[in-house]
């Protein structure tokens, strides 16, 4: 027992948060030799797949996974979502998360909460006890608060993320040695601070191996040239994770959990230029376009990445040609042809398409896409606004994709039960586990003991 459980009194409550952007359950399934850790903590606790959010994109996911709140209330969809009123776009942060994170409900409480590297977080906020925001922040000079942890970090190795250019090169040797030191710096920064003792929760997340996934899947899935130097990269994460449970105080309720899964890719799909061809989506310049901005009048649809779909209405967007009463038909349409698309050798891209009031709700969900395509295997979802000779792009760099099922959650608690879950609920299992509580409406998941 530490210094701080003596003085807190050792009846409180406490927990440490591991996250991993993109971790596949069936990874850890299929190779247990891999991940002693994470089989430990099922048996110890519970563990197993979970649904991922809608879409699976990661921006979206850590803002759910966060604040156990659906996109509608959290207000970020994507990487790039659109101004209300208006076809420009923007690159959401945390100050555009507009729902209350598990950790500012641990602060009000009159907790203390050390929060590293969570995605959409940027700039770090200054009412935690300590926070190095994630990507998409410019630098971990501006990322971190306060100033004994931005010192520390900036004269380390610590980085913000893995350099994905490095994933681009044929020879892999690079990438991946640039994904260890990154895995391997952040895994140091973190049990430094788990060390420290003085916090209630803690949440530390590991964002390398999406990385890797994106541009070694396909060498894991089909045993190519750097299968092996992968499941090394996974191994040396989950040895990471045991050395930290080993530090963790007695007291301390450890949670490991993913955003989404992953899976094969095989083609890259550019929506707008399918759009395009079917005859949804026309431009106002000819064949020199390359954003939202220059679709004409004649649009009635376009699309973000990745795979959501948004109807051209009438006094919705500021060029909107599809009058409001016909906005059903319209946009049934659109899912009937969604839903009939097939790929190359007749495969369908759509697993299925998902009507915005199906899973958004809330008081931000102006921005929510119409309609969501959850694709089949192989079939990753871009925007494509530049024009492009083919829909469906084979050669891309990338072989791995998100999938919306095969998310990861491990809880080391004795009354946990992991199964029909998905991201909504690691929240209120993280407060559940820190005794804190919530209004029955407040969240829109469950606790999990």
């Amino acid at each position: 027992m530490g210094l701080f459980d003596r003085l807190r009194g050792a009846d409180t409550p406490r927990v440490a948060f591991l996250g991993i952007d993109g971790l596949p359950h069936g990874l850890v399934a299929d190779n247990p030799d891999a991940f002693p850790t994470l089989s430990a903590i099922a048996d110890a606790g519970d563990g197993g797949p979970i649904d991922s959010a809608v879409p699976p994109e990661s921006s979206a996911c850590w803002p759910v996974l966060t604040s156990g709140r659906n996109p509608g209330e959290t207000g970020v969809y994507g990487f790039q979502d659109r101004e209300v009123g208006s076809y420009d776009t923007y690159v959401p942060m945390g100050r555009d998360v507009q729902a209350t994170r598990v950790w500012d409900r641990a602060t009000d409480a009159g907790l203390d909460a050390t929060v590293m590297n969570v995605p959409v977080t940027f700039p770090p906020q200054r009412t935690v006890q300590r926070m190095v925001s994630g990507y998409l922040s410019p630098d971990v000079d501006k990322a971190a608060h306060p100033e004994e942890l931005r010192e520390y970090l900036t004269g380390s190795d610590y980085r913000l993320s893995v350099n994905a250019k490095l994933g681009h090169k044929a020879d892999k040797s690079e990438f991946i040695e640039h994904a260890r030191e990154t895995l391997d710096a952040r895994a140091t920064a973190f049990s430094r601070y788990v060390e420290r003792d003085d916090w209630d929760l803690f949440v530390g997340v590991f964002t390398a191996p999406d990385r890797i996934n994106h541009f070694l899947w396909g060498d894991y899935a089909e045993s190519g040239e750097y299968h092996e130097e992968f499941l090394e990269f996974y191994a040396a994460l989950d040895e990471h994770i045991g050395a930290i449970r080993e530090a963790l105080p007695e007291d301390v309720r450890l949670v490991v959990g993913s955003t989404h899964g992953f899976t094969r890719l095989r083609h890259d799909v550019y929506c707008n230029e399918w759009l395009e061809r079917e005859g949804w989506l026309s431009y106002a310049d000819g064949d020199d376009h390359g954003a939202l901005a220059d679709i004409d009048g004649d649009t009635r649809a376009y699309s973000l990445v990745p795979g959501r779909f948004y109807i051209n209405l009438e006094g919705r967007e500021p060029d909107g040609v599809v009058p409001e009463s016909e906005y059903e038909s319209v946009r049934a349409e659109l899912q009937s042809a969604l839903e009939a698309w097939e790929g190359p050798e007749g495969k369908p891209v759509a697993k299925r398409v998902v009507e915005r009031e199906t899973v958004f709700r809330g008081d931000h969900d102006e921005i929510a896409p119409d309609l969501v395509v959850i694709p089949n295997e192989g079939f990753d979802l871009k925007s494509g606004f530049r024009p492009h000779d083919e829909v469906f792009d084979p050669d891309g760099p990338r072989t791995g994709m998100h999938t919306f099922e095969d998310a990861a959650l491990f809880v080391d608690h004795p009354d946990a039960k992991v199964e029909d879950a998905d991201l909504l609920d690691v929240a209120p299992t993280l407060l559940r586990l820190l005794d804190v509580d919530y209004g029955r409406t407040d969240l829109d998941g469950a606790s999990l003991i």
